[in-house]
């Protein structure tokens, strides 16, 4: 996806793509809603989930789903999205993920910090 320069104002939307800037970097701000399949409910998932979310600087939510799945929304820099996704699926210490879902979409900015919801 194309990046274009950040002006004038900060958080301002650019085409179809939302900028901001920190410093001298322009960051491409996402949401990701990710459903995650396997051993993730009872391994302490969304509580890992949330400690790596916040540690990226995320916004969101992570929920467990009654047919055993969790649900995860993390909002933020593009980088530290795919962050969380992959370190979720691959390196959380107790849970076994065997498939994600990943649906991407633009930022909605409703969150302020990473929470676990229910």
């Amino acid at each position: 996806m194309p990046t274009r320069s950040l002006a004038p104002a900060v958080g301002q939307i650019a085409g179809d793509r939302f900028f901001a800037r920190e410093g001298d970097a322009t960051a491409v701000i996402v949401r990701a809603r990710v459903v995650f399949q396997g051993l993730v409910q009872g391994v302490f998932f969304r509580a890992n989930a949330q400690e790596r979310a916040r540690s990226l600087g995320l916004t969101g939510w992570v929920r467990n789903l009654p047919d055993g799945s969790v649900e995860a929304v993390f909002e933020g820099e593009e980088a530290a999205v795919e962050d969380a996704i992959d370190w979720c699926a691959t390196k959380q210490p107790y849970a076994k993920v065997r498939a994600k879902m990943v649906e991407m979409s633009e930022p909605s900015g409703e969150h302020e910090d990473f929470h676990i919801v229910g």
